[in-house]
């Protein structure tokens, strides 16, 4: 992953340690002076999101622990690889696109961070500029361009 990816999910992990998780014990406290707990749904909820609560942290704290980090600025080069950030030209409507190919875990299309994993970034490392790239898609087949590698 990426420096930024393995930030976003140190920032998770301390809010969902430090913030998250005291709310949550709080909101129990609260819902247990209501009375019988068997038919009261404020603690189920709240015991429910502790239960996810506890489960995002354990999985967050493997994901950290086994990071590798991945510096894209100390990449260069015209073919595409982890870390890239590419820009396509669909050959058939000459529409524009850029993304960057990141880890699973820090993948966001609207932001344009496109999950190594994804049938596009599949398609797209190891090829180089200007190659023409045949993406296979839900929607049907898709031919790019591959216009401009960048690592940043």
């Amino acid at each position: 992953m990426t420096a930024g990816g393995l930030s976003a999910l140190e920032e998770e992990l301390r809010r969902l340690k430090f913030t998250e998780r005291h709310e949550v014990i709080k909101a129990i406290e609260v819902a247990r002076e209501h009375g019988d707990l068997s038919e009261n749904a404020e603690y189920h909820a709240a015991r429910e999101k502790q239960s996810f609560i506890e489960g995002r942290v354990k999985q967050l704290e493997s994901l950290v622990s086994c990071a590798e980090v991945i510096d894209p600025k100390s990449l260069s080069g015209d073919t595409v690889r982890f870390g890239a950030t590419v820009e396509l030209a669909d050959e058939d409507t000459d529409e524009e696109s850029k993304f960057q190919i990141v880890g699973t875990h820090e993948a966001d299309v609207d932001k344009g961070k496109l999950s190594m994993t994804s049938p596009t970034a599949r398609a797209l490392i190891g090829k180089s500029l200007g190659d023409s790239v045949e993406v296979s898609t839900p929607g049907g087949s898709k031919s790019y361009e591959i216009i401009k590698v960048q690592y940043k």
